[in-house]
């Protein structure tokens, strides 16, 4: 049996600011491949409060990376997993309105906590929010251009009226050796110390899809 969401979440409830860190993959470094991603999730003060694991195969990796299927699976300091987030392979093309990306959460793992939805734009990246029952509650909107020179890229976390900005995630630039020569990144999410633990949880699955889709090959987020 898993706990419940009181205890599960704990840990994020009272946090209006979630560091997710990349480890360094040494060996895709070196030699130009594929490695599955594994993260620490650290409060503001920079304690690891959960690590998260990749799941998929070589093929995915390798062949369809940014826009591979995964499951990461986040577990909390005593190794029991908390979140589950499953992403199914999609397009990531604007011509293709019909099958964009769309991930779920679960918390605990067998129970939706939300989803995070691709909206069809031409020019900029937008994501909506959803709770368990497929509703929406927030969107995301990124910038026209991804690719931040030397500076930190900013996707707002906006109510659905698009009007008024709750928060952000935000990609950090790590430094030229870091991003040149691995594909570590850094992010931070930043959101209401209120907002319903449930949807915290599915902003970090939301993370996760951004750092895919727009930070996973080497030279992007200089």
């Amino acid at each position: 049996t898993f706990p419940t969401p009181t205890i599960l979440f704990i840990f994020i409830k009272q946090l209006d600011r979630i560091i997710i860190h990349q480890q360094v993959e040494l060996l895709e470094a070196v030699l130009g491949t594929e490695t599955s991603s594994k993260y620490e999730i650290k409060n503001h003060l920079g304690q690891r409060v959960y690590f998260a694991v990749e799941e998929n195969d070589c093929f995915d990796r390798n062949l369809c990376s940014p826009i591979r299927s995964f499951t990461i699976r986040i577990a909390d300091t005593t190794g029991r997993e908390v979140i589950t987030v499953n992403r199914p392979l999609r397009c990531n093309s604007c011509w293709f309105p019909c099958f964009l990306q769309e991930l779920e959460v679960q918390s605990p793992p067998g129970t939706i906590a939300g989803y995070v939805v691709q909206n069809w734009d031409p020019f900029l990246p937008k994501f909506t929010i959803q709770n368990e029952s497929k509703e929406d509650v927030l969107k995301i909107i990124g910038p026209y251009v991804t690719c931040g020179c030397f500076e930190d890229v900013d996707f707002e976390v906006k109510a659905l009226n698009e009007m008024s900005t709750i928060g952000k995630i935000s990609k950090y630039w790590s430094g030229f050796v870091n991003n040149v020569f691995t594909n570590t990144a850094n992010f931070g999410i930043q959101i209401p110390v209120d907002l319903d633990v449930r949807i915290k949880a599915v902003m970090i699955g939301a993370c996760f899809l951004i750092d895919l889709m727009f930070f996973e090959n080497s030279l992007d987020g200089l």
